[in-house]
């Protein structure tokens, strides 16, 4: 069974930073994707940023320059640094972890809040 545990979500100042880490359990992380997605009230989940299992990153336009996503395989844990926080950037941030076995297989963290706000 494959867990994902987020943490490091909380309150901030518009311009402040935060790190998100992702930590999992079992010993596919370093032969899967890991993504961060957020939920905006009102809004559909979007992806963030991913770290892909070849060590490739992509990020939304909406964050480029600003959020960095990196990996620690001896950790099994990935992590967002969030930089120059916009109060839109305010929602609840999940960690996904893609499998490619056999059948594709997508697991979710249970999420952590970010809010930005003066």
């Amino acid at each position: 069974q494959v867990q994902l545990v987020e943490s490091g979500g909380g309150l901030v100042q518009p311009g402040g930073s935060l790190r998100l880490s992702c930590a999992t359990s079992g010993i596919i992380f370093r032969i899967s994707d890991m993504g961060w997605y957020r939920q905006a009230p009102g809004k559909e989940r979007e992806l963030v940023a991913v770290s892909t299992r070849g060590d490739t990153t992509d990020y939304a336009d909406s964050v480029k320059g600003r959020f960095t996503i990196s990996r620690d395989n001896a950790k099994n844990t990935v992590y967002l640094q969030m930089n120059s926080l916009k109060p839109e950037d305010t929602a609840v941030y999940y960690c996904k972890l893609t499998y490619y076995g056999v059948t594709k297989r997508d697991y979710w963290g249970q999420g952590t809040q970010v809010t930005v706000s003066s």
